[in-house]
């Protein structure tokens, strides 16, 4: 009998134990933001209620968000001095989101902006030091209306909090994510020109969904397969700067890769308009760059590319790669993918320069840049007049090329463009896919001149580039 009777108490543990659920305890820790605030049910609206409908029933969601906080101990009013820090640690997450800069950006906390950095430092290992080893993501504040600039104004966020911010993410090791592009677009959904509604949180939820939902792959180190290098910040990344064939290359690794292993290679102009670039990192994109000014998708430049694509394919990249070109980027971009079509996974142009008889040349309506122009000619041995006249090198020469690689094309045009005029660049470019069969978008930019590249907030890009991602199963 007390046999039967040990033998049904094992099992009935046994079942207690299998119905027990692991459940993922994640703490937003942030100031008004955080907390909700001019939102009438904060417990379901705010960006964290939202983020726990979201996420379901195998989460908690811990809102401890408290109005007017700075993440600068010598703020107008410390986080670090308020119960819900406390309670924070003490609820020993497993993961944990740091919304803080907003206040740190009022007149009255600037005189101390220079400790940001080494405070946020501070919280992010007080974290890391708990029991749980949660993961710690860091957020960047969200976009600010307000025109008084003893207020939160939105230049210090920019200039100053911001990269403050990346960069003790970046001491730390930990992830970092830029809110500031996701509502720049959306004043109407922040009534007071600094808080989100309950629609700009729900942006915002959905953003971080999307980040908890992703699969990662931590064990994938790209870096180890490459040249020995010293190792840099990049927007609060690391990356490795060495020389490839002569030529100054770059590779920037994400806090963790995305599954398969996807990149985006900047064909060039290294570093500028980054937002594309940034959104990719934090989804788990490497994002590489070769120098290769000023040679103008030429055969030394396609041999070139061809090594260094192979390097890095044979480091564990995926065989197709993103290619991103603004302006005359455009001809390395797409002079490449008509070369290498099995290896596209999506080309991105912004501005694109993509017949050269536009430019440098002078053949259009441009006038002819001499520099430039000398250049161009020295890379394509071009001698004569006549040669110039028949020349049949650039991505408009290469329509049957490009389409045979059936990758999708994305072209922001700026319908004032001054430079990559587009009735000689992207319009007949356009056409011509289209009539020989192939994938193209454009997305025209009304009253915008050749600057600036991209959007402030890259959504369309990214949501392209996603897609074709996917598509190819690199995700």
């Amino acid at each position: 009998m007390k046999s039967l009777l040990k033998l049904y108490t094992l099992v009935i543990l046994c079942f207690a134990t299998m119905s027990v659920k692991s459940i993922t305890r994640v703490a937003c820790v942030g100031a008004s933001i955080t907390e909700g605030a001019f939102i009438e049910d904060k417990k379901h609206f705010s960006f964290p209620g939202q983020l726990q409908t979201l996420l379901g029933d195998d989460f908690t969601v811990d809102n401890w968000g408290v109005g007017g906080t700075t993440m600068i101990k010598k703020g107008n009013l410390p986080y670090w001095n308020t119960k819900q820090y406390q309670q924070a640690l003490d609820s020993n997450p497993d993961i944990i989101f740091i919304d803080f800069g907003g206040n740190d950006a009022k007149l009255i906390n600037r005189p101390y902006l220079n400790e940001i950095d080494a405070d946020c430092q501070e919280m992010i290992a007080t974290f890391q030091q708990l029991p749980s080893h949660p993961r710690v993501i860091v957020l960047l504040p969200v976009v600010s209306f307000v025109k008084d600039t003893s207020g939160i104004w939105d230049p210090v966020i920019l200039k100053t909090i911001s990269p403050g911010l990346r960069q003790a993410a970046y001491e730390k090791g930990v992830e970092v994510m830029d809110m500031h592009p996701l509502l720049i677009n959306h004043e109407e959904l922040m009534p007071d020109k600094i808080h989100p509604n309950k629609e700009g949180s729900a942006i915002m939820a959905n953003r971080l969904f999307e980040l908890i939902s992703q699969k990662r792959d931590q064990k994938f180190d790209l870096f180890s397969k490459l040249p020995e290098s010293e190792v840099e910040n990049f927007m609060g990344y690391e990356c490795i700067d060495f020389s490839f064939r002569g030529k100054n290359a770059k590779v920037v690794k994400p806090k963790w890769s995305a599954p398969g292993h996807p990149w985006m290679w900047r064909m060039r102009f290294w570093g500028h308009e980054p937002q594309t670039d940034i959104a990719l990192l934090e989804r788990g994109f490497h994002l590489v760059y070769i120098d290769l000014a000023e040679l103008f998708g030429n055969e030394e430049c396609i041999q070139i590319c061809n090594d260094f694509y192979s390097l890095l394919n044979k480091g564990g990249l995926a065989n197709k790669a993103t290619l991103e070109g603004m302006s005359r980027g455009g001809v390395y971009a797409l002079n490449w993918a008509a070369r290498n079509p099995k290896s596209v996974n999506a080309v991105y142009v912004d501005n694109p320069l993509l017949d050269m008889k536009s430019w440098p040349c002078g053949l259009g309506r441009r006038d002819p840049s001499p520099a430039e122009f000398k250049a161009f000619k020295n890379d394509y041995n071009v001698t004569s007049n006549e040669q110039l006249q028949a020349f049949k090198n650039s991505p408009i020469d290469k329509i049957q090329e490009i389409v045979k690689g059936k990758y999708p094309i994305l072209i922001l045009c700026a319908d004032e463009d001054e430079a990559a005029l587009p009735d000689e660049n992207t319009l007949p470019f356009e056409q011509k896919i289209l009539d020989a069969g192939g994938k193209i978008k454009v997305i025209h930019k009304p009253g915008f001149k050749h600057h600036p590249h991209s959007f402030p907030n890259p959504s369309p890009i990214i949501d392209f580039i996603l897609a074709a991602t996917k598509s190819n199963k690199l995700l």
